[in-house]
């Protein structure tokens, strides 16, 4: 799939993000929006998949959402990439659906193998299954999703910690770095300080890219896969993006990380994203 197909389907996952929030006047657009070209460049281009969903990921990569109150973009991806479909998106956040505000598993939703939300579990249960794909012999990788407010958590470093030295080279963590969280800038609510010096110093292969840069996004994410394994080092992407991109209105500010858009903002978030693909 080309650069450009994958941007369109990143237009219409962006879409699908803004109606599915504002269609109940809750969820969190912001992040969501900020992190869509890497989760549509993972399901449509990078991860090796199984044809079918399976819990126990075995033979295959397996991705895990730690900030798992950006899920609008991930169902959205699951869902136009075939694990359910697409008109259950329009379910989101209601009563008894499978696609709850943050990520769950009661329900059996396809793609979704643990729940997530609660900030800084996520990177700790990747580990895990990097080490059983270990012990299984499965040449395969683990992605985990983080957001740089997350790393305010002390487990993560916890984690960091015990994947380096257990030389967990097949585990993949990626830090949405957009600088902002819920109470505002990063920088003043908890400076993370040198991210990219503290992640070395805790042992791990560092990259930094562009998020909202579909074609470097790809780029990086299929460099790490090609020299897999990482020479018993765990692997972290730095990435930067802008919260709320693709809508001028949102970007650049925390205010948009977890409101949603009335219905004169939404007519105006959608004029700037093309449907390409088709709403649900």
């Amino acid at each position: 799939m080309s650069f450009k197909e994958l941007e369109k389907i990143s237009t219409q996952v962006r879409r699908d993000i803004l109606r599915m929030v504002h269609a109940v006047n809750s969820g969190h657009p912001g992040g969501s929006l900020g992190c869509t070209d890497l989760i549509v460049a993972l399901y449509f281009k990078v991860l090796r998949r199984q044809k079918t969903f399976q819990m126990d990921g075995h033979n295959e990569d397996v991705f895990f959402l730690s900030n798992g109150h950006i899920s609008p973009l991930w169902y959205s991806v699951l869902a136009r990439s075939g694990y359910f479909e697409i008109s259950e998106l329009a379910t989101f956040r209601k009563l008894k659906t499978r696609l709850q505000g943050h990520p769950s598993t009661d329900k059996g939703l396809p793609g979704v193998r643990v729940a997530s939300g609660s900030l800084g579990q996520g990177l700790s249960v990747a580990i895990g299954k990097a080490m059983a794909k270990k012990y299984n012999n499965d040449n395969h990788l683990v992605y985990c999703l983080t957001g740089d407010g997350e790393l305010q958590e002390g487990q993560v470093w916890e984690a960091a910690m015990f994947a380096a030295a257990k030389n967990i080279d097949n585990i993949v963590a990626v830090v949405d770095y957009n600088r902002q969280q819920i109470d505002g800038p990063v920088d003043e609510v908890l400076s993370l300080g040198n991210l990219k010096a503290k992640w070395e110093a805790f042992g791990w292969k560092t990259l930094e890219m562009e998020g909202n840069n579909m074609q470097e996004v790809v780029e990086t994410l299929e460099l790490v896969k090609s020299q897999h394994i990482q020479k018993g080092k765990p692997v972290v992407i730095l990435m930067k993006t802008e919260m709320g991109y693709g809508v001028d209105y949102m970007m650049g500010t925390h205010e948009w990380h977890g409101k949603a858009p009335n219905d004169e903002l939404l007519e105006k978030a959608l004029a700037q994203l093309d449907e390409t693909i088709g709403d649900y």
